[in-house]
């Protein structure tokens, strides 16, 4: 998978075009000049989404009404897709080679892994991080997974306002049972499809984490049901059936769900400690940085293909050893495209990348230094 060229307009404060280097490239510049949106336009090219804001809309440029993101992307070297998100308001356009399809069919076109520093909360932050780096790892290698997670988003969301209406107005239990017993039947045969293809997912990622390139420790992962100890996960759509039912009183109490997937969570285990109690910063950020590319050799192992990887601001997330070891690891694997404002430390490492200044928010091609090309 190759993105040959990335181009933006009224995209926050960048414009123009970059031809990006089928290896690595490495955006520079000062703080402020549009390094990062220039990631994020690649990131939102991928997944038509950001990574900065969960509104795609706060991304157009102030003043104006649509802002446009364009690629060409290359899958084998008879295979090229022109790619385009366009955002206006709320509305998401997305087109490949100029004819509109949906998000759900988009997914695939073109896959990114991302680390940056909200990356770390996949490892300290609440399930509710895990749970989607499993649902994006998932969606990566099977695509129509999506449909799954936004069917189940929609019917969660809809039994939660059922809930909040029949507390408000103080309906008896029997007819909210009543009320509720389509919706939960719906939301156990989608539950039981996102269990199923999370459980997977994490012993697929285990196998892969017996190659890590950083640090000793043992790193396992478990996925933890909250239904775990309610009854045999082996047949779980029985077992959430029965829970739902036997919950009904206590969901209308609270009024919203108590029972389902959304409460899950993945438990990151370092020589069988618990990582995000007891992980250094360090450790941390090499387990992070592990599953990304424990991940990136899922997706390859069913592809056969390779991801993108990008980070950001690597030189503020990363120390020189851990720098060099990802970057040699990835080179000729991933094409990459990291952020610094240090050119430098990366020259260090002894690759030979493709240096981008970007200094208001547009991009120049920086020379090689004639030392390195002697």
């Amino acid at each position: 998978m190759l993105l040959e060229f990335v181009e933006a307009e009224n995209f926050r404060n960048i414009r123009g075009k970059i031809e990006l280097d089928q290896d690595l490239t490495v955006l520079v510049g000062n703080n402020g000049q549009g390094k990062t949106n220039w990631l994020e336009a690649i990131y939102a090219l991928a997944t038509t989404r950001s990574f900065k804001t969960a509104k795609l809309s706060e991304t157009i440029k102030f003043g104006e009404e649509l802002g446009v993101i364009r690629g060409r992307v290359r899958r084998s070297q008879e295979i090229t897709r022109g790619l385009q998100t366009a955002i206006q308001g709320n509305i998401k356009v997305i087109s490949v080679n100029g004819k509109r399809i949906s998000a759900a069919q988009y997914a695939g076109e073109l896959h990114a892994a991302l680390f940056d520093a909200a990356s770390l909360e996949i490892v300290r932050g609440a399930p509710e991080h895990r749970r989607r780096f499993l649902d994006d790892t998932i969606v990566s290698v099977h695509p129509p997974y999506l449909r799954t997670i936004s069917e189940y988003a929609r019917v969660l969301k809809q039994k939660n306002r059922l809930l909040q209406n029949a507390q408000r107005k103080e309906l008896d239990l029997q007819s909210v049972t009543a009320s509720l017993e389509p919706w939960n039947e719906q939301l156990a045969l989608l539950a039981e499809k996102i269990h199923l293809s999370r459980v997977r997912i994490t012993e697929r990622l285990t196998e892969q984490l017996s190659n890590s390139i950083f640090d000793r420790e043992s790193i396992s992962l478990r996925y933890r049901s909250s239904l775990e100890e309610k009854g045999d996960l082996t047949n779980f759509r029985e077992l959430i059936s029965e829970r739902l039912r036997l919950r009904v009183q206590a969901e209308l109490a609270a009024a919203h769900s108590l029972i389902g997937p959304h409460r899950d969570d993945l438990e990151i285990l370092f020589d069988g400690r618990d990582m995000r109690k007891f992980g250094s910063s360090g450790q941390q950020r090499s387990t992070v940085l592990s599953l990304l590319l424990a991940g990136v050799e899922v997706y390859f192992s069913l592809h056969e293909e390779y991801p993108l990887f990008l980070i950001d601001d690597i030189d503020a997330e990363l120390d020189a050893g851990r720098i060099k070891h990802l970057l040699e690891h990835l080179s000729g694997r991933c094409q990459t495209i990291v952020t610094t404002t240090k050119r430098g430390m990366i020259e260090k490492v002894g690759l030979s990348p493709l240096f981008v200044n970007i200094e208001n928010g547009l991009a120049t091609i920086q020379p090689v230094p004639t030392a390195q090309v002697n």
